[in-house]
This record gives C-alpha cells, structure tokens and sequence, in this order.
C-alpha cells in the first residue's frame, strides 16, 4: 500500500476514530503503527482477536486497564543506566499491579475468548518486586522502614533536631540577646538552623552569616552555640541521601534484571488495549466478521462506508467471481466516488482487523495492493494538468500493479477530448484486466459503457436516480448502464422539446443539422456612438488625487503637449499624465479670491524669510549674510 492509497480513501481518519477508544498510550502506539495486511492466516487471527474482545465486553465486565500507563521511557532510562527516581517506581508498580489483574481477568474468560486468555500466559506477575516497591515507597517518599540504616539515620536526625531546637530556643528566651533579635522565631537557610538578627548588631552575636533579607535590615545567624550540631546533623542528611540512593538503586537493579521480560508485558497490554479498541469500535458500530478470500473476490451485503456508518445507504455489490472489471454510471453526485471509497475502506478496514458494518454473507478478498485514482490531482508544483496528473497515477499504478491489485478509478479518461479520453480509458482498462487486476472504475462515457456491456468478463452497475424529483437514490444497481441524466435534468429545467428530440437523434446516429440561416436573419447590432475621453483642463492650485500612490497633491502647472501635469506631492514636483489623476478640488473652490497660489509650494521658512527681508529685519539679513560666509567657507 502506499501513502496515497491511505490519504484518498481516509483510512488514518478510520485509524484515528479506532484509536479514540485505546486507554493507554501503548495501545496508541499500536494502532498509529497498524497497517493492513494481505496474509489470510494473519488477518484471521486480528479478526478472530476482536470478535473475541467484543463477546468480553458483551459480558458487561470492565477490563481492568486502570492504572497501566506507557513506560517505555522509564524503560529507556533503566537501560541507560540510570536510577529511577521515586514517581518512576511508582508508576512501574502501577504497572506491574495492572498487569497481574488483566492477566486474571483474562484467564478468567478463557471459555469465550480463548485465543486472548492464552495471550495472557505469557505474562509474568512482578507481585514480589511491586510489594518491595510499596514497602519501600510511600506518600511519595522512601519509608524509614525501607532499611534497617535508613531507619537509625533518621532517628538520629530526629534527635539532633531536638537538640538544635532546644539550643535555639534558649538562645531566643535570653535577656541577653533579646535587643539583637529582628523576630522570635528559628528559620531554616540552606539547610542551617538560623536565628533572624538585626543586621546593625550582627557583629554583637557569635555565629555564622548564613543569609540576608531583600532590604538587607536583616542577617541570619547560625549561632556558635549550635555549629557542632548543625554540622553532625548535615552530616546525618548527607548519610541519608546516600542511603535512599541506595535503596532507589537496589530497586531499579531488580527492575532491570526483568527488563526482558517486563517488555514482554508492555507489547501484551499494548496489544490488549488495541484489540479491546477494535471491539469498542466494532460494539458501536454494530459491525461483524466478514468471511475472508485471498483470489480477488469481494461480496459486500448491505455494507456502509466506516466513516459513513449509520446514515449511509447500505452497499450490495459483487465483483471477482462472475467478472473481474466494474463500470459504474450515473449522474453526478450520485454516489459513484462514494461507492469506490467504500470498496476500498472496507478492505483495508478488515485487512487491519477491524469489524465492519455489514450483512452476514459478506466476504472480503485480501489483496497485496490497492491502487487508486479518486480525485483532481493536479499538481502546482509540476505544472500538470488534471488529466496529465491521472495519466501520470495510472502509468505508475501500471508498473507496481500485479493479479493481486485492487484498482479504483474515479471518472477514468476524463479531463480531455471525450473520444480520445473514452478510447484510452478502454485500452487502459483492457490492459489491466489481463494483468489479472480486479478495477471497479466510474465514467459518464458511453464507449466505456458499451465496451463493458461487450466484454464477458466487464460488468455494468448503475447508481440509481429519481427522474421525477433529480435527486439521485445513492443505491447500485448490477447489470444496468446508468446514465448521467443531463436530458432528464435538462427537460425538468424546460429546455424546448425540439432541443432535447434533435440531442437523442445526435446520440443515436450521429448525423447533423449543417443547413446555413438566412443572412436576412441575422441581428445587426446598431452603431453605439462614442462618447469622446474627457481630459480634465487642470490648473494650478487644483487638488488631484494621484490614482497610483491612493493619494493627494497640489497641481502646480497645467498638462503640456503629452498631456503631463506637474504635481507638487510630498515637497517634491512630479510629472504624472492626465489619465493617473482624478481632480477632487478646483483651486477657485478651494481658495478665496486673490490668494497667493506660490505660496502654496514655499515651505513656512522660506516664506518667513522673504517677509522678514520685505519688513527690512536686520536678524534676517545676518542670517542670510552667515549663509553666504558660510558658503564660501
């Protein structure tokens, strides 16, 4: 099978609604990884798994997955070599308690799913390293009780607490240090029993700065009184750290010397978890066990598309027995891509073991490969064409494809000029046929039509319509050519009588009406007069709107001989013709009577400088006399 099998009939979109029903992320992991298979002993055995599975959960009894999580990645760290830490124990203890109870419970089924409960034989029970796990792991730390050392350490710890708490407490109750104190209260700073002093008495009080506060008002001192004992109880810490390390490694070294065998109940639950998906599916479904073939030969009784299941119209439909190739007519959006999804879905579906919704009597063929050409591939990329794209499938399908290919073309040969398109489409599908392929193709092309109805080894099926409402029935029909319904539709739509007779007589003998009307009848259109371009005469002072740039400016001289207008925009003058302007304003409505219009394209310090000079400002005549010094500089 290939990707594009997969994509085109929607067979992850099946795969993901099975997997909705997994429990565990290693039954997840399975179902992302199945893909069909084409051995019938194989595909017995994943069927016969599920039916077993679906008559289990018909007994109303829970499965007992709580609790059994994915630890291939604690798995993974023991094999590196690394201690496992606390939540890892604990997991793993969950996982082997889940895997002595489902172990259990299936043993307990044997009598209606045998192959199942043998499944669980091959399970190995863990009680005695789950109940060291439990003895030793509690509330999410290592008990006192997990080994005799850890046990004395602690209960040294605990009275060399004591001891600091009473040291301290002294400390804080004497007069004497009463003035140094910032609060009365012992504070624990890196693992160092502190006493909170006002940091302008920190040299008063004998000890050891162990921190300050944010604002530095505060200092906490490890009083000298308690260093000897602060010191035997870090000690006492660090000997117990190394003494749960200790016990976390014995623990993880028990897990590891049955890692094989640890994994082998991981791909059993694994496997559980998926067959037991497959039956909730199929529970829903209500679906059943088809029987299985492996020469081509499908039967499907009352069938739906698994994605369509519950409101689809059930599918009857033979092939591989009596003929070989399937051609499906009929209208559009009549169903016939529905009906090449369903053939194709349904056998990959029971090829990967799931149940389907169907009618006993149904039966499957189990093939190496399915091939498929549903839909416009054009490409972008390459520059194909839709009918250049099919081609392009159907040449690689030609070269892969064997007597064990299930072929399903939509619409074969379409996409070009309809004789060639039908001519090609009967070679390719003659071609195919003697390589030994099953095909079920649709078409709307007679040829197609007629060559099947010739071929004893071809089979006409028809998508059924109702003429009288144009609504197309979405039910096959064996043995019938359908049509694609563009006169019924046509005539519904009241095209003239005469229109649709000369049509039927076109599609029967082909012989054309090519009599010449009479040039007296010919309809001369009468001369529409032209209205002259209307030019704008712009002036200076008009506001135009530069059509490119989405915005306005100032004209400052009127178009010339090539019908240029100079724009003041943005302080700059620019040339634009007359036909990339639109005027917005006309500088008389724009501006009162008599106004100075150069203004308009001086800048405010420029004309300030020409009224300063006018007015005889002898600040504007230093200025100008500075530039001019400046300039020759």
């Amino acid at each position: 099978m290939n990707d594009t099998t997969y994509e085109k009939l929607q067979y992850n979109e099946l795969k993901q609604i099975v997997k909705s029903y997994c429990v565990s992320g290693l039954g997840k992991q399975l179902i992302d990884k199945l893909k069909p298979n084409d051995n019938v002993k194989i595909v017995e055995i994943r069927l016969n798994e599920t039916t077993e599975a679906v008559a289990v959960l018909n007994t109303n009894s829970r499965v007992p997955f709580l609790g059994v999580s994915n630890i291939e990645n604690i798995m993974q760290r023991l094999e590196k070599g690394m201690i496992l830490s606390l939540e890892d124990l604990v997991n793993i203890s969950d996982f082997l308690r889940g895997c002595r109870k489902i172990k259990k419970y299936m043993l307990d089924k044997a009598f209606i799913a045998p192959m199942l409960a043998s499944y669980a034989n091959s399970m190995t029970e863990f009680q005695s390293i789950e109940e060291e796990i439990n003895f030793s792991v509690k509330g999410n730390q290592i008990d006192s009780s997990a080994s005799k050392e850890l046990k004395r350490i602690r209960t040294n710890i605990q009275a060399a607490e004591v001891k600091v708490s009473e040291r301290l407490n002294r400390f804080l109750r004497s007069s004497v240090h009463k003035k140094y104190l910032q609060d009365t209260f012992i504070s624990k700073k890196e693992e160092r029993y502190t006493i909170p002093i006002k940091a302008a008495y920190k040299h008063h009080v004998e000890g050891t700065i162990i921190d300050t506060s944010a604002k530095g008002s505060t200092v906490f001192i490890e009083p000298a009184v308690i260093s000897k004992l602060n010191n035997a109880l870090a000690a006492l810490k660090a000997e117990e750290q190394m003494e749960e390390y200790q016990i976390l490694a014995t623990l993880s070294g028990m897990i590891l010397e049955n890692i094989g065998q640890m994994k082998i109940n991981m791909e059993l639950i694994g496997q559980y978890d998926m067959v037991f998906a497959k039956a909730k599916y199929s529970k829903q479904i209500d679906g059943i066990e088809p029987k299985l073939n492996d020469h081509g030969y499908i039967k499907l009784v009352d069938c739906k598309h698994p994605l369509l299941s519950g409101e689809a119209v059930p599918l009857n439909l033979e092939i591989g027995d009596d003929f070989r190739s399937l051609i499906i007519t009929g209208p559009n959006a009549g169903g016939k891509t529905i009906v090449l999804k369903s053939i194709g879905l349904l056998t990959l579906a029971v090829m990967s073991g799931f149940h389907i919704d169907a009618a006993k009597g149904t039966e499957i063929g189990l093939f190496e490969n399915i091939f498929v050409d549903i839909g416009d591939n054009q490409s972008i990329d390459n520059a194909l064409s839709t009918f250049s794209s099919h081609m392009q499938n159907i040449s690689d399908i030609m070269r892969q494809a064997n007597n064990r290919s299930l072929l399903l073309f939509d619409e074969i040969g379409s996409g070009t000029e309809p004789n060639e398109g039908a001519a090609l489409a009967i070679s390719i599908l003659e071609e195919f046929y003697h390589m030994g392929c099953i095909t079920v193709a649709t078409t709307h092309y007679g040829e197609i039509k007629r060559f099947s109805e010739m071929h004893p080894d071809f089979m006409n099926a028809a998508m059924q319509f109702n003429s009288d409402t144009l609504e197309p029935l979405y039910k096959l029909i064996l043995g019938k050519s359908g049509d694609s319904n563009a006169l019924w539709i046509s005539q519904k739509m009241n095209i003239r009588e005469h229109v649709l007779q000369k049509a039927k007589d076109y599609m029967e003998n082909k012989e054309y009406n090519l009599k010449i009307i009479s040039k007296d009848k010919i309809h001369k259109p009468k001369a529409v007069k032209k209205e002259p371009e209307v030019f704008y005469g712009y002036e200076k002072g008009d506001r135009v709107k530069l059509l490119e740039k989405d915005d306005a400016g100032i004209v400052y001289q009127g178009a010339d001989n090539y019908h240029n207008v100079v724009v003041f925009y943005k302080n700059e003058f620019i040339k634009v013709n007359i036909k990339r302007l639109s005027l917005e304003i006309k500088a008389k409505d724009l501006y009162p009577e008599g106004y100075d219009l150069d203004a308009l394209f001086v800048d405010y310090h420029t004309r300030k400088m020409d009224y300063d000079l006018e007015r005889g400002s002898k600040k504007a005549l230093r200025n100008i006399e500075k530039e001019i010094r400046k300039n020759r500089e």
